[in-house]
């Protein structure tokens, strides 16, 4: 289902959820989690050293990982210290908390939405793909990328909007971007993560690379 082109620094942690309805209606538990003063037990916290290595596994490709660009686990903690990270439903808030707190940034896409085969390289240059409702586009070239069929549709900066999940999703994948050195909070966050939708039910796949 999904192939990794041969990186120097990235490590992954993927896996398929099932949720047992549509994600809009599920209970969301994580939501007191999306402040930093309130990490959930089993996270390594993240740190300045990961904050760089992400940065740095980012520019391997040529992609400038900064401002409007910066990875998607930055923007969290940004919007945590100012007090607008909100919740959006259980499958999005697990994934935002596990990214917050640490330091890993992490992809959803629903699985009804996306076009096998799926693989992750990184983008040639002129790259570009809508990443919210507004219909702004952002420039993926030299960045790691999830693709499908169409093209790159998810990243560790922003996830393309046409394969986010919305209420009624009740399959996704989720990608958590990590870089060599830091296996041991890699695979913490990927055992919380896993264990959180297990919580609510859902059935959890792990990819086996």
């Amino acid at each position: 289902m999904l192939t990794l082109d041969p990186h120097p620094l990235l490590l992954v942690r993927a896996f398929t959820t099932e949720f047992p309805a549509p994600v809009g209606s599920l209970e969301r538990p994580f939501e007191r989690f999306l402040a930093l003063s309130s990490p959930p037990p089993g996270i390594v916290p993240s740190s300045e050293s990961l904050r760089t290595a992400i940065r740095d596994l980012l520019r391997h490709g040529g992609f400038k990982p900064t401002g409007r660009s910066k990875p998607a686990s930055e923007y969290l903690i940004k919007a945590s210290e100012g007090g607008f990270l909100g919740s959006v439903n259980a499958a999005v808030d697990a994934c935002n908390v596990a990214s917050l707190h640490s330091g890993f940034p992490i992809s959803v896409v629903d699985l009804a939405r996306v076009s096998l085969p799926l693989r992750i390289a990184i983008a040639p240059a002129g790259s570009e793909y809508v990443f919210n409702a507004s219909g702004q586009i952002i420039d993926v070239g030299g960045l790691l990328c999830l693709f499908d069929a169409e093209g790159p549709c998810a990243n560790a900066v922003k996830d393309a909007q046409r394969t986010k999940t919305d209420s009624d999703s009740t399959r996704t994948l989720s990608v958590v971007w990590g870089v060599r050195g830091f296996e041991a909070g890699l695979d913490a966050v990927a055992a919380w993560y896993e264990g959180a939708l297990e919580g609510l039910g859902a059935r959890v796949v792990p990819f086996a690379p």
